[in-house]
This record gives C-alpha cells, structure tokens and sequence, in this order.
C-alpha cells in the first residue's frame, strides 16, 4: 500500500511488521501500515485481532482500569483490582515502593 498518511499527511504508508507490547510485554510481530514520515503505525483488523487474542492469552487483556483515589485518615488511598493484583500475583500485607515519575505518573514496584 502506498497511501498518504492521515495524520501527518506528508509520508507514505508502507506494509512492515511491526513488534507490539502491551504493559512491557511482548505479544509478536504483526503486519501493520507505517508512515515513512511521522512512523504513526496502522494496524488493519486482522492484526487487531490477533493482538487482542495474544494479550488475552497472556491474561493482559483488561487489566487496565481507572479507579478512584479514596481518603482514609490523613492519606489517600488506590484500590488495586482483584484482577491486576491476581496478575502480580500481590498479596496483602506485601511491601511495595510507590514513587512519582514526572509529574503524572505513579509507579508502583514490588519489593
């Protein structure tokens, strides 16, 4: 395919194989459209597809999900989905280190 790219509007799309990773985990190579301009990638549906039945298999699929921040006392707190905590395999009464990253982002390490 050789189509200008929507976003840009100045590159072409050329066919490539494309690594994809969700949460910093590979889930392969798929095709996909990439412009040779910006590098926007498009994926067409069968690659989609594909992605989403790789990040299922891996259970990757809806671990991401917003949640509210609570109060309790004088400190904030954050639910961790069952889901999520299953997925680290986290425990209760587990250490973790939770530090800022930039200024929008929070990050949490098991210890």
């Amino acid at each position: 395919m050789s189509d200008q790219c929507p976003v840009c509007g100045k590159g072409s799309l050329r066919t490539k194989k494309v690594r994809e990773e969700l949460f910093g985990v590979d889930l392969g190579t798929f095709e996909a459209e990439v412009c040779d301009a910006c590098g926007e990638t498009f994926f067409p549906a069968a690659s989609v597809d594909r992605i989403q039945a790789r990040a299922k298999e891996l259970g990757l699929w809806g671990l991401a999900t917003k949640v509210k921040v609570t109060r309790s006392g004088n400190s904030l707190v954050v639910r961790i989905p069952s889901s999520l905590a299953k997925y680290l395999k986290l425990k209760s009464g587990q250490e973790v280190l939770v530090a800022p990253e930039k200024n929008n982002r929070l990050v949490l390490e098991l210890a």
